[in-house]
This record gives structure tokens, sequence and C-alpha cells, in this order.
């Protein structure tokens, strides 16, 4: 596993899409988002199809091909610098298979920001495109528009990269040691579910491995790790980092679920990065070299998320 390319860094005045590739938005959280966008002094603008819903399945934000066509649109638009995703929820594994990644890849790099279901982008991005992603908040989440800290760790990270190349764990490791490898990862569930397709990672070897969840009993925390341990997806894997586990059971039994499962595989583990579904969520890169310190509970990386 080699480090990817890193997109170029924002300015002021950048224009940054907006899509929906997943669950339905809400209207005034998605105002509230454009806001903070423009007071960063940022041009947002929204895909033709960000407030749509399917007509039968109303988890989706629209048609596949509907929300298939705004991102590659948006990617496509020399104009566009970024392209954000306005939330998570469901249904990128359905419009992935839609885009031309051809297409895509000709349009040259930018930035990608988005978390949850968002995962499989960020493994096709890194796999089709071969570029740096960005594991962040949703620009029409709950956590962004009112979290201050979740605002100002990504505006930091889209326009000062330099500034945040050390995240700080706030909890203790459950494996102590250092490891060196790329960043990969996201939210569990989505790892596992995307095992065997074409435009998911083959595994985590050499990598340091960042994953999280939400809304996940620990029994099926364990089913998810343990089908990673049995295709052997995580063979190689040099460190793991642990982010949020909201809502996924007392954190006694889960944490012990995740010292049991992943504890066997000798590499250092840290828990409680502050990532993910969690109040003032960090933003993480994939695909950047880093080191992880469990000591000092630290990941520091090579160099800046963005050129």
């Amino acid at each position: 596993m080699t480090a990817l390319v890193r997109p170029s860094r924002l300015v002021p005045g950048a224009r940054v899409a907006v899509v929906a590739p997943s669950g339905p938005i809400v209207e005034e959280r998605l105002q509230a988002g454009l806001d903070i966008l423009r007071g960063w002094d940022l041009d947002p603008v929204v895909t033709p199809h960000v407030l749509d819903r399917h007509g039968e399945l109303g988890y989706l934000a629209g048609s596949d091909a509907d929300r298939a066509a705004d991102l590659q649109a948006a990617w496509c638009d020399p104009a566009v610098d970024a392209v954000l995703c306005a939330r998570g929820g469901y249904g990128a594994q359905r419009m992935v298979d839609l885009l031309d990644w051809d297409a895509m890849r000709a349009a040259g790099p930018k930035v990608l920001v988005g978390f949850s279901d968002v995962t499989t982008l960020h493994q096709a991005f890194a796999t089709r495109l071969g570029l740096v992603t960005l594991y962040g908040p949703a620009a029409a989440g709950a956590d962004f528009v009112k979290n201050a800290l979740a605002q100002e760790h990504l505006r930091a990270t889209l326009f000062a990269p330099e500034t945040v190349r050390t995240l700080t764990s706030r909890g203790p490791a459950l494996v102590p040691g250092r490891a060196r490898g790329v960043t990969l990862g996201g939210c569990l569930s989505l790892l596992a579910t995307d095992l065997g397709t074409r435009h998911a990672r083959s595994g985590a070897r050499d990598g340091l491995l960042l994953i999280e969840d939400v809304g996940e009993q620990p029994y099926r925390v364990d089913r998810l790790l343990t089908q990673l341990l049995r295709t052997g997806w995580l063979d190689g894997v040099r460190g793991i980092v642990l982010g949020s586990w909201e809502s996924c059971g007392p954190y006694h039994v889960l944490r012990t679920v995740l010292a049991e499962r992943l504890g066997g595989l000798g590499v250092p583990v840290v828990e409680e990065f502050g990532f993910g579904h969690c109040e003032g969520a960090l933003t993480v890169p994939f695909g950047v070299a880093a080191e992880l310190d469990t000591e000092a509970g630290t990941l520091t990386l090579d160099e800046p998320a963005l050129s």
C-alpha cells in the first residue's frame, strides 16, 4: 500500500459542490451548512437532485441514476474544487457502479469529503482514482451545523492542512505500540459489506486502519470484525485506530469485543480517537502515510492531507 495523490487545498472563493449520494436531506440543515461554508468565504453550489426523495424508497435521496449523475457532474465540472457529501445514511453502494470512472479520472484530482455511508466512495476513489479523501462531517449533518469543533477542524483541514497534521486520541490504548502505514478505513459495516466488490480495497495490508460505526450492538460489531478476519482482509495491517461507537451498546462490553477480536493481530490498537459519529468529530484523511504512537495517543501524518 502506497500513499495516494493529495488534492490541492482550498483557497478563499473556491467553489464547492454539495451532493447527496445516499440518504435524503433535511432542507433546513442543508441551508445551515451552506451558510457555514459561505462564512468560510467558499462558494457552495447544490447539485440538482440534492433535495430529491425516492418515490418508493424514502431512505434514498432520489433515484440511483440521479444521485450518480449529480456526483459525476460535480466532479467533472472544472469550476468545482471540492465535492462535499450532504449526509450519509444509505445508498452509495447502489450508485457507485453507475459512475464513469474514466471521465472522473480525466477531470483531475479534487477534494472529496464525507463519512459513514460515504465509506463506499472513499474506497472507490482510492482504488479507481488513486486519491486522498477526507473522512469528515456531512455538510448538512446535525453534528456539523451545531458543533464548532467539527466545523473548525474541517475548515483547518481544507484551508491549512499543515496545522492539523497530528491528531490526538481521547482514550487509552487497547494494545500499546508504534506503527507506520498508509491510512484507510471508514465505517466498519460498510467496509464489511463492500468485501468482494470491484471498487473496494482488497485488504488493509501495510495500512493504518481507522474504523468506527453507529447503531451496531456488540454482537454485530463482533460479526463484522470476524468477517474481516475470516476473509483475510486484516492480514498485514500495521495498526488500528478506533473512532466513535455511538449507540453500539454498553461500551465496556463493546471494548471487550474490540480487544478480543483485534488484540490477536499483534499490532497497536488505540481507541476513542474522536472521528466518526460523535460530537466534534475530527476530519481524518485516507491515503496518507502516517505514524501511530499509542503511548502519546497520536496519529501524525507524514504530509498534510492536502497539497
